[in-house]
């Protein structure tokens, strides 16, 4: 009795929210654009009517009816309250909510293969992971077959399990009806209960969706919009899922078959934009909403999906010109969509029956024209939209789309020297620096600073010594020839500043051009600097560099605590961090919880989407086989494997770290298998390396190309081609990850192995976002 009163009450309280939106709605701005964009399709013939509902901060700004419900075989006027088939939003409204449920449960992991719930798949033979499913990167073709007839829910579940991938997953986007047909029957097994009777316990019930079931009754069909005649001279469907699969599946399929009403999916959109709440009852995590709403779809793709959701894609017309990347939604082939947008608290459901009574062209342009209204009216641009932690969700996700700058970068020398090195002044100052402490106008830091007045007391050199010359170890101390001040070096007989060497110091001040790649040395010598300056409680400055292949790409294998070396400093770092050194600083000093005075002295004019080609700045080799961008772009990569006994990546040729060689190779037969695991933004020729076969490679596309991912790729055809030649645990401290080196071994596609990095690549770009200077 009290459900029934509880059920009663929160019907009268949604009855009485939509009154008073009809009111507000006569207010929107956006409402007769909206009106007119709709009028005018309906017209042209494009459908015969549609449903609009638009919300915004948590009220119905719009909700409105348009031409015919039906056209045959009599017509009938559209009513607010219709109810649709509403087609593939199943994937996202029934399925990806149902799985969301499940997976706060603890009953999956998104890197979990689906063989592991569904053993018959592909004979239990296949690498396909639930993320592949949820963002349509599994191989799969689009749908099961349909050229002969059969019946059955079974059936269909048979059909997807048994039909052949029609590419590797992971290789490229494919929307497929048969990962959401697995999807669906992923939620039966693990819950022991129909897709359809799960999404109504645990999301349609609480969430007062009681107009939104797969199989309505025959007592709803006089509201239910038709849709498409099956034969020709029949009646149109009605009440009747309008997908061939899922009709044969007996309507119940994790791809389709759901009916729903506006009213009810605004009530789901609502939800999604509260975190998961709605009137009181929770239905799922906030955290889990951010997980499943947020870039998923493999690093090295330009096609955005999270799970089950479209972010930005050739499928997200109703996204509209103005809703920025980071809204998600979906559509329907009967004619309907939803938009979410998180940043404007806005959502979008336009419902029609454009299959009515027969198909018609899809409502892209009308979708899209619906969105970019709307979110005129709400205020919205992307330029001016304010997008909280975007940088941090998007920038390791693949979106990499900033265009090429031509910028004046100061770096924090050229900053500090504007200022006369006022916080340097009256200071005896340890310099840490190398050959590329160079200012903007070509000059030395220690040249600069002494004409300033500063009293550089003593210079300590990293790796390769002070003039960046050196590629040995043990490399001694020495005097610059020019002012007469000690150099101590950091990469001799130790590889820490000692107490001695500090005695007299008052401030330490780091200035070296890195390459934005974990195992370059510079980085723990930082790190190593800033331990020894809070021991001997010495003041430390880091004038800042760009990370010369950007703060946008973040890639690779995190560090094991367990292999933490000279060639990885920090734990959880990824061979690609997409870090300036200012921002290792802080990073290093605030996890590891270094007691030390730290002052990053930033740059100017410098994005985290700029190259440094972008910075206006000369290029001067930081080690001495670092020579191009190119190099140090695709470095990440190829070093992983250095450590590997004739593996060489060209050191001392016209173009190392641009190509590999070994005395086993065969050039011809290893270009031609990287070249056809079609690797985005690289092409891989023939060559020779120094005496050996090898290959050189050319990067197409900087901004799709993920160096770690070609390391990965050049690992696994060693092992294709040339077995037992790659020595994994030699490689164990660049590669830094013992699951990464596991799966290698195991002769994993190195596709799955970069897939399977996803969630601990998002914990990071989290973990670093307090210690970042730079949008």
């Amino acid at each position: 009795m009290k459900q029934g009163y509880h059920g009663f009450y929160m019907k009268l309280f949604w009855c009485a929210a939509l009154a008073a939106a009809t009111a507000s709605a006569q207010t929107f701005a956006g409402s007769q654009a909206l009106d007119e964009a709709i009028t005018l399709a309906i017209q042209q013939g494009k459908l015969p009517g549609a449903v609009l509902v638009v919300g915004h901060n948590g009220q119905i700004s719009h909700r409105k009816a348009y031409g015919k419900r039906a056209l045959m075989p009599a017509p009938e006027a559209m009513t607010v309250d219709t109810i649709f088939d509403i087609a593939s939003l199943t994937k996202v409204v029934a399925t990806t909510s149902s799985l969301m449920k499940l997976f706060e449960q603890g009953k999956f992991r998104l890197n979990d293969k689906i063989t592991d719930y569904i053993p018959e798949f592909q004979a239990g033979k296949s690498d396909i992971t639930i993320r592949n499913l949820m963002t349509h990167f599994s191989g799969l073709a689009p749908d099961v077959p349909l050229n002969q007839p059969w019946t059955g829910y079974e059936t269909g579940i048979r059909l997807a399990a048994g039909t052949k991938p029609q590419g590797p997953p992971g290789a490229r986007f494919v929307y497929s009806d048969i990962n959401f047909i697995l999807l669906g029957e992923l939620v039966h097994r693990l819950s022991g209960q129909m897709l359809s009777d799960y999404a109504r316990q645990n999301v349609f019930e609480p969430l007062g969706m009681r107009e939104t079931m797969f199989q309505p009754p025959s007592s709803l069909v006089p509201r239910i919009a038709p849709t498409e005649r099956v034969s020709l001279n029949g009646p149109p469907l009605r009440g009747v899922v309008h997908d061939p699969t899922a009709r044969n599946m007996g309507g119940v399929a994790g791809h389709a078959g759901v009916f729903s009403t506006a009213d009810d999916l605004s009530r789901f959109a609502q939800m999604m934009l509260n975190g998961g709440e709605l009137d009181g009852v929770r239905v799922l995590s906030p955290l889990t909403i951010q997980k499943f709403t947020e870039p998923q779809s493999p690093p090295d793709q330009p096609i955005l999906r999270g799970l089950g959701w479209d972010i930005d894609s050739p499928l997200s017309g109703n996204r509209g010109e103005l809703f920025p990347i980071g809204s998600f939604g979906h559509t329907g082939f009967t004619g309907t969509s939803i938009w979410i947008d998180p940043f404007t608290k806005t959502y979008v459901i336009l419902l029609a029956n454009s299959v009515h009574p027969t198909a018609r062209p899809a409502l892209t342009p009308l979708r899209s024209k619906v969105a970019t209204i709307t979110a005129a009216a709400v205020g919205v641009s992307v330029a001016g939209v304010k997008l909280t932690g975007y940088n941090e969700t998007f920038a390791g996700a693949g979106v990499h789309r900033e265009l090429a700058r031509d910028a004046k970068t100061l770096t924090g020398l050229d900053v500090l020297e504007q200022q006369n090195f006022q916080p340097l002044q009256g200071k005896r100052v340890g310099l840490i620096t190398n050959q590329t402490g160079l200012d903007r106008g070509g000059r030395r830091n220690l040249d600069v600073m002494r004409k300033a007045g500063i009293q550089v007391a003593a210079l300590f050199s990293p790796e390769h010594g002070f003039a960046g010359a050196e590629d040995r170890p043990g490399i001694a101390d020495a005097t610059d020839s020019a002012t007469g001040i000690k150099i101590f070096s950091l990469y001799g007989k130790t590889t820490r500043p000692t107490a001695e060497m500090l005695r007299g110091i008052d401030a330490l001040v780091f200035d070296i051009q890195d390459v934005g790649a974990r195992f370059y040395t510079y980085e723990t010598t930082l790190g190593y600097a800033l331990e020894e300056a809070a021991r001997a409680q010495i003041p430390f400055y880091v004038l800042d560099r760009p990370n010369p292949i950007t703060g946008t790409h973040v890639e690779g294998p995190l560090l094991d605590a367990t292999e933490t070396s000279f060639t990885g400093y920090f734990p959880g770092l990824p061979v690609r961090h997409g870090m300036t050194m200012g921002e290792l600083a802080r990073m290093f000093q605030g996890e590891n919880k270094i007691n030390v005075a730290l002052t990053v002295i930033p740059l100017t004019d410098w994005d985290r989407g700029d190259w440094f080609d972008s910075s206006g700045l000369t290029w001067v080799n930081p080690s001495p086989n670092m020579r191009s961008l190119a190099a140090a772009t695709l470095y990440p990569g190829l070093a992983l494997l250095e450590a590997t006994r004739g593996y060489s990546v060209g050191r001392g040729t016209d173009a190392p770290f641009e190509q590999i060689g070994a005395p086993y190779a065969g050039g011809r037969e290893l270009a031609a298998y990287l070249n056809r695991r079609e690797i985005p933004g690289v092409r891989v020729y023939p060559t020779m390396v120094g005496a050996v076969e090898g290959v050189r490679f050319v990067i197409t596309n900087r901004d799709l190309f993920d160096a770690t991912r070609l390391g990965l790729e050049v690992a696994a055809a060693i092992q294709h081609l040339y077995p037992g030649k790659l020595d994994l645990g030699a490689n164990r401290k660049l590669i830094g990850s013992a699951d990464v080196i596991s799966r290698l071994a195991a002769g994993e596609d190195p596709r799955s192995i970069e897939q399977s990095m996803t969630d601990e690549l998002a914990q990071f770009l989290k973990r670093r976002e307090p210690y970042l200077l730079y949008r």
